[in-house]
């Protein structure tokens, strides 16, 4: 008989989030135990009830899967988790809150299909989210030179000064766009635009998109109507618009489902991996290969 797969689910929401539980499951998961509400002060004996039920030559069948809403408390509990593990007295764990690694792992990688990243002038629409920040990280980590856009610079700037710890060498941009004047000028000599805005917010027009003329690949990550960008359909999936090759949020969200649940199997080969944006990056470019 094989050793179950247990996951441990640690949520900073109240509710633990059933779309993670169900993705857990549809990749293999034997239990899933989920708590919500969690905080950094309640991980250690979490974790502990984690790693010191099996032997250390079956502690691979035990993983941690950190979520909920926030990255930033996703990261804090990230780092509790670590932090509690005892030499080899640990497990696997990944970080995806708000879907925030997988999502836009699957969009830059969309991206890449119609674009070479290196030297690209890229826009992120709503780059002060969850997972508008870990487009920036992942653009700027890979040469892009990038704007991250927000209706508030004062915003846009924190995300540019928080992906910059991770991408000392990016080339960011923090820039306002909560006036059409202030969009157009974002958008001049674009070639790599997503939006990442919140569910049911229009974040540019078709006009304003054709208006531009040197966008490449557009990626629109809400599905929610009204779509961020208006006239790509959620459901493309590199659809020719005009001059550009567009993707809408489902048509990603099957990559991003992809690489969701391959990350979750990973966590299963050892006991030592931490699975976050550069990790989930490059299980994701292997899927790809």
């Amino acid at each position: 008989m094989s050793t179950p797969k247990i996951l441990l689910q640690l949520d900073a929401d109240r509710l633990p989030s059933v779309f993670d539980s169900v993705v857990a499951i549809d990749a293999g998961v034997d239990h899933l135990l989920s708590h919500g509400g969690v905080e950094p002060l309640d991980v250690r004996e979490l974790v502990y009830g984690a790693i010191f039920t099996r032997g250390t030559a079956d502690l691979h069948h035990t993983a941690v899967f950190v979520g909920g809403s926030s990255v930033a408390a996703g990261e804090a509990i990230l780092a509790e988790v670590i932090a509690t593990f005892l030499g080899p007295l640990r497990v696997s764990v990944m970080l995806d809150a708000g879907g925030a690694n997988t999502t836009a792992t699957a969009a830059v990688l969309a991206a890449t299909k119609h674009a070479e990243l290196r030297g690209a002038n890229a826009l992120v629409l709503g780059a002060t989210g969850p997972v508008g920040q870990r487009v920036v990280r992942l653009l700027a980590s890979k040469g892009a030179i990038v704007r991250a856009a927000s209706r508030d610079l004062g915003r846009a700037h924190a995300a540019c000064e928080a992906v910059s710890r991770f991408v000392p060498n990016g080339v960011l941009k923090p820039i306002r766009v909560a006036t059409a004047e202030e969009t157009a000028a974002a958008l001049e000599g674009t070639e790599i635009l997503v939006a990442s805005g919140p569910p049911g917010v229009a974040l540019l027009s078709t006009a304003d998109r054709a208006a531009c003329g040197t966008i490449k690949v557009a990626i629109d990550l809400n599905a929610v109507p009204p779509v961020g960008l208006e006239g790509i359909e959620p459901a493309d999936r590199g659809v020719r618009r005009a001059s550009a090759f567009c993707h809408g949020a489902i048509g990603v969200g099957g990559l991003k489902m992809k690489i969701h649940k391959a990350a979750i199997r990973r966590l299963f080969e050892s006991n030592d991996a931490v699975l976050d944006a550069a990790e989930i990056w490059e299980l994701a470019e292997r899927l790809d290969a």
